[in-house]
C-alpha cells in the first residue's frame, strides 16, 4: 500500500491554524458544547454522566437509532458510525474492492475518494464534472467510461468543491445504471440537508437499493467537525461486515462523549440546518456582490447546495495569488491545484460566519 500526500489536508495544515481568515473552509460554523447541550433539556446533565469506558464498535444504539433519521429504510443494524468521514472512505475502499478492481470516480473531488481506491490496487478513471456544463456529470460519458473489471462508481452530491447538486432525474438513472451492471455505488452525501431549495434534496442512495452505501459526517452541513462522528448506511451486509471487521485494526470503537453529543445533535438537527443554511444563504448575497464588482476578475457557476464553491480566476495564475492573498492579507482561499484542477479555480467557503470580514480584507488586497 502506498498513498501519496494528501495535499488539501498539507495546504491546510500549513495556513488554518495561523490564518486569521479561512475562506475556503469546507465545514459550517461550529458551536461550542455548551450551545449544543442547550438545544436539549436535560443534555447538560446526562453528558456529566457520560461513561468514559470503551464503547460499542458499530455506535452507540442510541446513536444509530438518531442517525436513521436521515434516511426512510434504514435501521440502526445498517448504520456503522466511524471517526469520521475519511475513516469510513478508507474503511469503505478495502472493504469492497480488490486489486485489479476498475472504479469510476467522480472528478475533481476530495483526494481520498480516488486515492485510496488505488492504494488497494485498484485502476481509478476519473467521471468529469465540467464547467461548461454546470459541474454535471454526463451519463453518456459513464457509459464510455465502463470496462468488464468496473465494480464501483463513487459520486459525491452535494459536491465538494463545486456546489452541484445532482437532478433527481440524473441520479434516478445512475441508481438504475448501477443496478444493471451488478456495481457498488458509494454515494459521499456528508453535505446532504444543506439544499439552498428543500425541495431539491435528493433521497440518499442507501435507500435506492442494497448496491448503494451513504457516507455521512457531522462536520459540515451540522456545522459539528471537533465530534469526528461519521458514518456509513447501507443494507449491503457484506461490505458492512468487511467494514465492521477492518474497524478492529482503526479506531476499533468511537469517543464515548462525542457520540453523546452527536446523538443530541442529531436528534436537533433541524435546528443546525436551519441555522447553517441560513449563514451560507446571506453570505451567497455577499459573494454575488462581490463577483459583480470583480466581473473582470471572477466567474463562477452560482452553488445549489453545500457550503462551498469553485470559481475561477480569470486574470493571473490562482496558486501565485491565493499565495499572495494569505501571505499579505491573511485571508485563505484553496487554489484549484489541490483537487488536480489546471482551469484557475479555487474554492470558496460559503459556511462561515466572518465570511463578510473576510470578503471586506480581500478586496482591500483586490485594490492593490
Amino acid at each position: 500500500m502506498h498513498l501519496p500526500p494528501f495535499k488539501l489536508e498539507r495546504y491546510f495544515a500549513k495556513y488554518e491554524f495561523n490564518t486569521e481568515f479561512l475562506l475556503c473552509s469546507s465545514d459550517c460554523e461550529a458551536m461550542s458544547i455548551a450551545d449544543l447541550l442547550t438545544l436539549e433539556e436535560g443534555a447538560a446533565e446526562k453528558f456529566q454522566k457520560v461513561w468514559l469506558g470503551y464503547t460499542e464498535s458499530q455506535g452507540s444504539l442510541a446513536l444509530r437509532k438518531e442517525i436513521c433519521g436521515l434516511y426512510t429504510s434504514m435501521q440502526p443494524e445498517d448504520i456503522l458510525v466511524h471517526t469520521g468521514a475519511g475513516e469510513a472512505i478508507y474503511l469503505f475502499m478495502y472493504a469492497a474492492f480488490q486489486q485489479g478492481d476498475h472504479v469510476i470516480v467522480h472528478s475533481p473531488g476530495y483526494q481520498s475518494l480516488a486515492e485510496v481506491a488505488r492504494s488497494v490496487g485498484c485502476d481509478v478513471s476519473p467521471w468529469l464534472a465540467r464547467e461548461e456544463n454546470g459541474w454535471a456529470l454526463d451519463m453518456n460519458e459513464l457509459r464510455r467510461l465502463m470496462r468488464s473489471n468496473t465494480k464501483g462508481i463513487v459520486i459525491n452530491t452535494p459536491h465538494n468543491p463545486t456546489g452541484y447538486l445532482m437532478s433527481r432525474a440524473d441520479f434516478e438513472e445512475l441508481n438504475k445504471f448501477v443496478q444493471e451492471n451488478n456495481l457498488i455505488l458509494f454515494s459521499d452525501e456528508v453535505y446532504r440537508e444543506s439544499e439552498y431549495n428543500p425541495a431539491d434534496k435528493l433521497p440518499a442512495a442507501c435507500d435506492m437499493g442494497e448496491h448503494a452505501v451513504s457516507l455521512g459526517v457531522t462536520s459540515k452541513t451540522y456545522g459539528l467537525a471537533g465530534l469526528r462522528i461519521g458514518w456509513v448506511a447501507t443494507k449491503n451486509k457484506r461490505i458492512y461486515e468487511n467494514m465492521a471487521s477492518l474497524k478492529d485494526y482503526t479506531t476499533i470503537c468511537n469517543s464515548a462523549p462525542s457520540e453523546f453529543l452527536a446523538e443530541v445533535a442529531m436528534r436537533h438537527r433541524q435546528k443546525l440546518i436551519d441555522r447553517n443554511v441560513g449563514i451560507i444563504k446571506n453570505n451567497l448575497t455577499v459573494i454575488d456582490d462581490l463577483f459583480a464588482r470583480h466581473a473582470a476578475r471572477f466567474t463562477w457557476v452560482r452553488p445549489k447546495a453545500g457550503s462551498m464553491g469553485f470559481p475561477r480566476l480569470l486574470r493571473g495564475n490562482v496558486d501565485d495569488f491565493c499565495d499572495s492573498l494569505v501571505r499579505e492579507a491573511g485571508v485563505m482561499l484553496l487554489p484549484g491545484s489541490n483537487y488536480d484542477d489546471s482551469n484557475n479555480h479555487f474554492r470558496l467557503g460559503l459556511g462561515r460566519k466572518n465570511l463578510p470580514q473576510a470578503v471586506e480584507r480581500l478586496e482591500e488586497f483586490l485594490k492593490k
